[in-house]
């Protein structure tokens, strides 16, 4: 199964391509989308979804994952956040991928072994559980964790 993880965001998206055979995992790719700030929003959610696109023709994966939103402050980011999750979503049907959705505090659990882990906790363990991966980012780094997550919570065959 390939699997690809995304941390949606509309200033930086990462994504995060793994194999997983049985048990095991290994990287494959990862990177992040990034949209101009000053461009107009349809224009940056245009963007996203062609980069998005072109990434899941490359890798063919089968199956995707997308980290929930969580809610902050200002509502406008709050918003802004759930026009690129909207994106990610759309791209992932439209290449008929199911998808699984999880909160960030799941996401650092399934990697760490705590919800309240820290962004380098998570960076560092996904050292250990993909030795030699070159990450892009820590949105990348977010994305292949949150790939790492559905990989442990996927039905099994």
């Amino acid at each position: 199964m390939i699997i690809l993880g995304l941390d949606p965001s509309l200033s930086c998206t990462g994504w995060g391509i793994i194999r997983v055979e049985g048990s095991r995992i290994s990287h494959i790719a990862n990177g992040q989308i990034k949209t101009d700030a000053r461009a107009p929003l349809p224009d940056r959610l245009a963007h996203l979804d062609t980069v998005l696109a072109a990434v899941i023709a490359d890798h063919g994966p089968t199956g995707a994952a997308v980290e929930e939103v969580f809610v902050n402050d200002n509502p406008q980011s709050s918003l802004k956040l759930a026009h690129a999750r909207g994106v990610a979503l759309l791209g992932c049907a439209r290449a008929g991928l199911v998808v699984g959705e999880y909160a960030p505090r799941l996401v650092k659990k399934a990697i760490v072994g705590t919800g309240g882990a820290a962004k380098e906790q998570v960076q560092a363990m996904l050292r250990v559980l993909l030795p030699g991966a070159k990450v892009a980012g820590p949105d990348a780094a977010d994305a292949l964790a949150v790939a790492i997550c559905h990989a442990n919570h996927r039905p099994r065959d």
